[in-house]
């Protein structure tokens, strides 16, 4: 992987030197002694941060702002300047700059924000990405991720349809389930035929074998005419058995003997019938214990487990998160006919460290409801689920411990600062003036808090303010 990459421009040499010396061996350092060197080597190649000083001759901040913006929108600018320009540093923030060092200044302070700066662009640009990335490679039938377990999984579903045998999908509730016993079908041999779904765990028990097996006119009380099942409605296609482990004893039997010999009886009836049916079962359960604990029958998970796939927990496919709200995303403003299109770097941030213990049907809702309750073009971390953005705040300490002392001191501040700010403005509705009374700082140092932390006061204004 490629170090990243920081523009220094200043007319003072010692300043530059300071720089190389304060980035070291981290980062690729390029140095520019003026604004014009430094737009010159803009057009050349991008770069991930330029930090530049705002006076100096020829071409000043500013202009080297403005043309980062216009030939590399992605790369973050961060401002140099002395105690008396530092209202000019504020306009460059407005202008489109991420931050401002005072000199004279520490160089952990500078280290500190340039890595917060490569940190933002990185996530600027796999937001700019994701649509690229839906568009091509990522996405398999409903299915998307570009993690190495996806696509793992992905050749297991190639190869699963390619042979007409039973297969048992395993994994947590949410993980998708139904969604690749659906992909398998497609690209099976059966894929014009039925490919019917019944979740067994929301069958009632005294009526699970009648839905699955079919039953005769006058079987059982309540059956005025003879009736076909679910085996019977899938015959040629596909039948999927969610939540397989949720099924009585006593249709396991008959489930068992039906896989093994390729016909049913319906309630009521003793002639076999013959069925030409795949089935493909799922379960959230570890079947093999619950066989040896007795609670499921040994010789029908055998049966199943024929062909086993496993799907991972999103919290084992972190990289896939923003692909996958991204693609809901799309969706869900299609959907809602909201003009919303992106997310705001802090906003992907907090999917991407959220546990999602719902998986990815957690994730789907909480993209449809930030959709739902955003009215700009882009979502923002307030938009997210309490639940979701929560977690900016505080941090668990098994986490914390596994980073340096300074980093995690340096993370978690933010996250309490960004907290502060977003309960700051909507205590206040917006109102950066009265806001910044009640936090004790001037106005234009509380504007640029809330540039730093992606905070911003228009979004907690009245609607009809």
């Amino acid at each position: 992987m490629s170090l990243p990459s920081v523009l220094v421009v200043d007319d003072k040499e010692n300043m530059l030197k300071l720089f190389v010396r304060i980035l070291g061996p981290a980062y690729e350092v390029v140095t520019a002694g003026d604004g014009e060197r430094a737009i010159s080597l803009l057009a050349s190649r991008p770069f991930d941060v330029v930090v530049t000083d705002i006076r100096m001759p020829k071409a000043d901040g500013f202009e080297v702002l403005k043309a980062v913006r216009e030939k590399s929108p992605l790369t973050e600018v961060v401002l140099m300047t002395a105690f008396a320009s530092v209202s000019k540093a504020v306009e460059a923030i407005k202008l489109g700059a991420y931050d401002y060092v005072q000199k004279p200044f520490e160089p952990d302070e500078v280290s500190l924000v340039i890595a917060r700066a490569v940190e933002r662009k990185r996530l600027r640009e796999q937001a700019a990405n994701l649509q690229k990335e839906l568009e091509g490679v990522y996405g398999f039938d409903n299915l998307v991720g570009k993690s190495a377990s996806m696509r793992e999984l992905y050749a297991l579903i190639e190869r699963a349809a390619q042979v007409d045998i039973t297969v048992l999908i395993t994994g947590e509730t949410g993980t998708g389930k139904e969604l690749v016993a659906r992909a398998i079908h497609r690209r099976s041999a059966r894929a014009e035929q039925r490919f019917v779904a019944v979740n067994c765990g929301a069958l009632p028990p005294e009526l699970v074998e009648s839905e699955l097996f079919g039953h005769a006119k006058g079987a059982f009380t309540g059956a005025i005419a003879s009736k076909d099942g679910l085996f019977q409605e899938a015959n040629r296609g596909t039948l999927f058995l969610d939540e397989v482990g949720e099924l009585p004893v006593g249709v396991q039997v008959k489930l068992n003997r039906a896989l093994q010999e390729r016909e049913i009886r319906r309630v009521g009836e003793n002639t076999p019938a013959k069925i030409d049916v795949r089935v493909i079962a799922a379960t959230h359960r570890d079947l093999k214990a619950e066989a040896q604990a007795g609670r499921f029958r040994e010789d029908l998970f055998y049966r199943l487990n024929v062909f086993a796939t496993r799907l991972p927990p999103l919290r084992e496919r972190k990289e896939d998160i923003p692909l996958l709200a991204a693609h809901f995303l799309r969706r869900y403003a299609k959907i809602h006919q909201r003009e919303v299109d992106r997310f705001e770097p802090d906003a992907l941030r907090a999917l991407t460290g959220h546990s999602w213990p719902g998986n990815v049907r957690e994730l789907e809702n909480a993209v449809e409801r930030a959709v739902a309750v955003t009215t700009g073009h882009q979502i923002t971390v307030d938009a997210l689920p309490p639940e979701v953005k929560g977690q900016s705040g505080t941090l668990p300490a098994e986490l914390l411990v596994k980073m340096p002392y300074r980093d995690a001191v340096e993370l978690t501040r933010d996250r309490t600062s960004r907290d502060y700010l977003v309960a700051l403005m909507r205590e206040f509705n917006g109102n950066v003036t009265r806001a910044a009374e009640r936090a004790g700082m001037e106005r234009e140092s509380l504007h640029r808090l809330l540039q730093r932390y992606g905070v911003r006061s228009n979004d907690f204004k009245p609607r009809d303010a």
